[in-house]
C-alpha cells in the first residue's frame, strides 16, 4: 500500500517562546533547512510522527508577534498560513506556541490564528517558568474559552510531547472561538470579504488584515478604511484595544497568582550584574576571552588527532601509489588542501557550542541590550546587534538575520558592515598566523591576540557604521524595543543538533567547494610543466599559479608579502579558510616537505624571499590577521548581499570599501612597524 500523504502542521508563535525547541524535539535529525524561494528568509521543516506513526511534516514558521507584518519574517509567516506561498502548501492545522508566563501578550497572535479558520493546538510552553513565579494556568478553563485544544509542555525537557503528538493525531475540528471584533469593523469585514476574492476559509481573515494594513491595498479595502476613520475608528488601533481587553478578562479568569506584585525573579537578580552598564561589559568580555581560551587549548588534542591522520593518509598514499601527478595530486593538492582546512574543525565546533549555549539560555537577548548604548552611538540600536554577534559565526546567517529590522537604512548598515564581525572562516588563519607568531606561549596569550582580532572587526564595524549613518544612509537612531526572555537551562539536544547542523555543513563545504578550489589550486600550481633540471621553486613560479601571484605581487609588496602569499589572497576569495589549504597546496608541490620538516608551520618559518630575508616575520604574520579581519574574501557573501539587496550596487561597493580597508590595514602594520624598528 503506498505510504499515506502526511499532514502539514506549522508551528506559529512569538520569539523567545520556544518554538524552534519544540520543532527541534518533534522532529529530531529529520530536518531540512533552506532559504524560501525568493528571499533570504530560512525555511525549516522536518519530519515527525503521531502517537500512532502517522507521517507530519512540521514546518517552523519564523517567530512573529502578529500576522499584520512589519519584516520579511512576519510576512513569510503570514502568506504561509493564508496559503499564498505556491511553494509551501497552507498548513492542515496550526501548533501555537505560547509562553505560559507571559500568557497576555503571546495570546494575541493566537487570537489571529482563530481567525484563520484552521484547526489550531495550543501549545502551553514553558508552564515550570511560569510556575516559579508562582503562577499557574487553569488548561481546563483555558480549553473551554477558546474552544481549542490546550497542551501544556516544557519543551527543553521533553515534558509533555507525548500528549501533543496525541493531540495531532486525533481529528481536530475548526475553532469554534473568534476573538472579538467591535462593531463597526466587523460590519465592514463581513463587507469586504467577498469582495477580496479570497478562498471562503480565509475570506475573514483576509478582509481584518486589509482593513487594518498600513499600506492602501485594494480600493475596496481603502474605501472601507475611509469610512471608518469619518466614523471616528482608527482600525487597527480599535482592534488591537478591543482584543486585549478580551485577553485581560481571559487571563484574568484562567491564571492563578499571588494578588501582589511578584517578587524578584531570578532573571532580575541576574540580570542586575549581566546588564550592569560596568559589571555586564566585564562579564561579556570574559565569556569571550573564556571562548578564545577554549578555542586554543581544549581544541589543541583533536586538531592534533585530525593532523596526524592526515599525515599519515598522506604518507599512506606516497608509499603505495608511485611517483606521477596522480599521486601529487591526491597527496599535495587534496590531502594536503581539504586537510589544512578540515583540522580546524574542533575549533569550530567549539565556537557554535558557545554560541548555542548563549542563544539557548537567553543571555543572547541580554547582549543585545547591553550593547544598545554602544549601538546607538553610531546610529544603530541593540537589535542591529544580533546580526553582528551571529555573524561571528558566519556572515551569511548573520546578513539574513538583519531582515529583522523594520528601517531600510539601518537594515542597510548592518548589512554592510556584518562581514567585519569575524566569521568562524577566518580562525584557520587566525590559528595558523598566530602558532607563527607566538610558538611556545600559553593559550592565554593566544586567547588574548585572538580576541585583539574580534575586537578589532566589531570595532572597525561600529566605526564604518557611524560613517554609513552620517553619509550615505543618513537617519534618525531608532529606540530599542525587544523581549528579555527569562533565563533558562539550555536544552542539550538543540545545542547539539546545531553543532552537527554546522560540523555537517563545514564537512561537505569540505568536501564540495574546498575540494573542487583544492584541486584547481593544484593544477595550477603544476602546471604548465617546467623544463627538466629545474628547481621546485622555479616550477612553481612559471606555473599557473605562480604567474597570478606575480602579477598581483607589485600590490601586495608593500604589506611585505610575495607572490606565494598572493596565490593564498587569490584562493581564498572564494573562502577564507581556503588560505590554510592553499599554502598547503603550494608549499607541497615546491617539494618542500620531507621527512624532517614535515609540517606546514615549519615550511612557513623556513620561506625566504630571494635576498634571503624570512617571508613569515611577526609584522607580516600580524598584517596578515588584519587583512583577513578586514577583508571581504568570500564570494559567498557577496553572493547573499545580491539576493538581499536585489542589485548589485550594494555587494560591489562593499567589497570595493573592505578591500581598501584591509590594504590600508595591513599595510599601516607592516610599515608602522618597520619605523618603529620592528620585524
Amino acid at each position: 500500500m503506498p505510504e499515506p500523504a502526511a499532514r502539514h502542521i506549522a508551528l506559529a508563535g512569538n520569539p523567545n517562546c520556544g518554538k524552534t525547541t519544540l520543532f527541534n524535539a518533534l522532529t529530531g535529525l529529520r530536518q531540512k533547512v533552506g532559504n524560501y524561494p525568493g528571499v533570504t528568509v530560512e525555511r525549516k521543516t522536518g519530519r515527525g510522527f503521531g502517537s500512532h506513526g502517522e507521517p507530519l511534516t512540521f514546518i517552523d514558521l519564523p517567530g512573529s508577534y502578529s500576522l499584520q507584518p512589519r519584516s520579511p519574517d512576519e510576512e513569510i509567516s503570514r502568506n504561509v498560513l493564508l496559503g499564498r506561498r505556491s511553494d509551501t502548501p497552507r498548513p492542515d492545522l496550526i501548533v501555537a506556541v505560547v509562553d505560559a508566563s507571559a500568557l497576555e501578550r503571546h495570546l494575541y497572535l493566537v487570537a489571529q490564528l482563530l481567525d484563520l479558520g484552521l484547526p489550531v493546538v495550543l501549545a502551553l510552553n514553558m508552564v515550570d517558568v511560569a510556575e516559579r513565579r508562582g503562577l499557574r494556568v487553569d488548561v481546563v478553563r483555558l480549553e473551554a474559552e477558546l474552544g481549542i485544544p490546550v497542551i501544556p509542555l516544557v519543551a527543553s525537557r521533553g515534558v509533555g510531547l507525548i500528549p501533543l503528538r496525541q493531540a495531532l493525531s486525533r481529528p481536530v475540528p475548526a475553532p469554534a472561538c473568534r476573538a472579538p471584533v467591535p462593531p463597526e469593523l466587523e460590519r465592514e469585514a463581513l463587507a469586504l470579504a467577498p469582495q477580496l476574492g479570497a478562498p471562503p476559509a480565509t475570506a475573514w481573515a483576509e478582509a481584518l488584515l486589509a482593513l487594518t494594513a498600513p499600506e492602501p491595498g485594494p480600493p475596496t479595502a481603502a474605501a472601507a478604511r475611509a469610512r471608518l476613520r469619518q466614523a471616528g475608528v482608527e482600525p487597527l488601533a480599535a482592534l488591537v484595544q478591543a482584543r486585549y481587553e478580551w485577553l485581560g478578562r481571559l487571563c484574568a479568569q484562567v491564571v492563578r497568582g499571588p494578588n501582589a506584585p511578584l517578587g524578584e525573579s531570578v532573571s532580575d537578580r541576574v540580570d542586575r550584574v549581566l546588564t550592569h552598564r560596568l559589571w555586564g561589559w566585564l562579564a561579556l568580555g570574559g565569556l569571550f576571552l573564556f571562548l578564545f581560551f577554549c578555542i586554543f587549548s581544549v581544541a589543541q588534542a583533536p586538531m592534533e588527532w585530525i593532523d596526524s591522520a592526515t599525515g599519515a593518509l598522506g604518507e599512506w598514499l606516497s608509499a603505495r601509489l608511485p611517483e606521477s601527478d596522480v599521486r601529487s595530486l591526491l597527496v599535495d593538492g587534496v590531502v594536503a588542501g581539504v586537510g589544512g582546512v578540515v583540522i580546524f574543525l574542533p575549533q569550530i565546533l567549539i565556537l557554535f557550542f558557545f554560541l548555542g549555549l548563549l542563544e539557548d539560555s537567553g543571555y543572547m537577548a541580554r547582549a543585545a541590550f547591553l550593547m544598545d548604548r554602544a549601538m546607538a552611538s553610531v546610529g544603530l540600536h541593540g537589535k542591529s546587534f544580533i546580526p553582528l554577534l551571529g555573524s561571528y559565526a558566519c556572515a551569511i546567517p548573520g546578513i539574513m538575520a538583519t531582515r529583522t529590522i523594520e528601517n531600510r537604512k539601518d537594515r542597510l548598515v548592518t548589512l554592510l558592515v556584518a562581514p567585519l564581525m569575524s566569521c568562524s572562516a577566518r580562525l584557520p588563519v587566525y590559528g595558523l598566523m598566530i602558532a607563527l607568531l607566538l610558538p611556545d606561549t600559553s593559550a592565554w596569550a593566544k586567547a588574548g591576540l585572538m580576541a585583539a582580532m574580534y575586537i578589532l572587526g566589531t570595532g572597525t564595524a561600529f566605526g564604518m557604521a557611524w560613517l554609513f549613518k552620517r553619509t550615505l544612509l543618513k537617519g534618525e537612531t531608532p529606540a530599542l524595543l525587544m523581549e528579555l526572555p527569562p533565563y533558562r537551562l539550555p536544552a542539550w539536544r538543540n545545542v547539539a543538533l546545531q553543532m552537527g547542523e554546522r560540523a555537517g555543513l563545514f564537512l561537505k563545504r569540505a568536501g564540495s567547494v574546498i575540494l573542487a578550489l583544492s584541486i584547481l589550486l593544484w593544477a595550477l600550481a603544476t602546471y604548465p610543466k617546467a623544463p627538466e633540471g629545474a628547481t621546485p621553486g622555479e616550477a612553481i613560479a612559471q606555473s599557473y599559479a605562480g604567474q597570478m601571484g606575480h602579477a598581483i605581487e607589485p600590490v601586495i609588496r608593500p604589506l611585505g608579502y610575495d607572490w606565494r602569499i598572493g596565490i593564498g589572497l587569490i584562493g581564498s576569495f572564494a573562502a577564507r579558510e581556503l588560505f590554510v589549504g592553499t599554502m598547503g597546496i603550494v608549499y607541497s608541490v615546491e617539494g618542500e616537505v620531507d621527512e624532517a620538516n614535515p609540517s606546514l608551520l615549519e615550511q612557513l618559518r623556513a620561506a625566504q624571499h630571494a635576498d634571503g630575508a624570512p617571508v613569515y616575520t611577526p609584522l607580516v604574520c600580524l598584517g596578515l590577521m588584519v587583512f583577513y579581519v578586514l577583508a571581504m574574501q568570500c564570494i559567498s557573501t557577496v553572493a547573499v548581499v545580491r539576493r538581499e539587496t536585489n542589485s548589485w550596487r550594494w555587494p560591489l561597493f562593499q567589497l570595493a570599501y573592505m578591500t581598501a580597508l584591509a590594504w590600508v590595514g595591513a599595510w599601516a602594520v607592516y610599515q608602522g612597524g618597520r619605523l618603529l624598528g620592528w620585524q
